[in-house]
């Protein structure tokens, strides 16, 4: 079981996008403890979230320990499933009022980002961790 999971790509050029996804979701995580009014319970309650306190300490804590299991690329695959969720609820909860109300263009340049971030971690999902992770290394060590 644990060979599936740590399989990965042997692409040299995969830790950009590692680093990339990892170091975003990591500072986007601690944010949310660090600047709950606006990163955090704040911004679930601003955009009508149920439980706004729990909501914002939950997925914080996510991006907090996902993203640094991808910057190690431990899991990577497994760390990613849970990126994938949260970018695409906030996407469906932030941008569909922009786009409503502002337009298409609008809503595509505001949603740069969470694109670039959700995109990235179904890249993740699909390669793995690379060449220069921990996932490479269980992977030839129980090989």
């Amino acid at each position: 079981m644990i060979k599936k999971i740590t399989q990965t790509d042997p692409s040299k050029t995969t830790i950009l996008i590692r680093l990339i996804v990892g170091a975003v979701f990591l500072s986007e995580g601690v944010q949310k403890f660090l600047f709950p009014a606006i990163r955090g319970a704040g911004r679930f309650d601003k955009i009508g979230l149920p439980s706004p306190e729990f909501l914002g300490s939950f997925v914080g804590a996510f991006e907090i320990l996902c993203g640094a299991l991808i910057l190690l690329g431990l899991y990577t695959r497994l760390a990613s499933i849970p990126l994938i969720i949260i970018m695409l609820v906030a996407i469906a909860t932030t941008k569909s009022e922009v786009l409503a109300n502002q337009g298409f263009w609008e809503m595509m340049h505001g949603s740069r980002t969470d694109w670039s971030m959700l995109l990235g971690s179904i890249f993740l999902l699909i390669k793995g961790g690379g060449y220069w992770s921990v996932d490479q290394n269980l992977s030839k060590n129980s090989g």
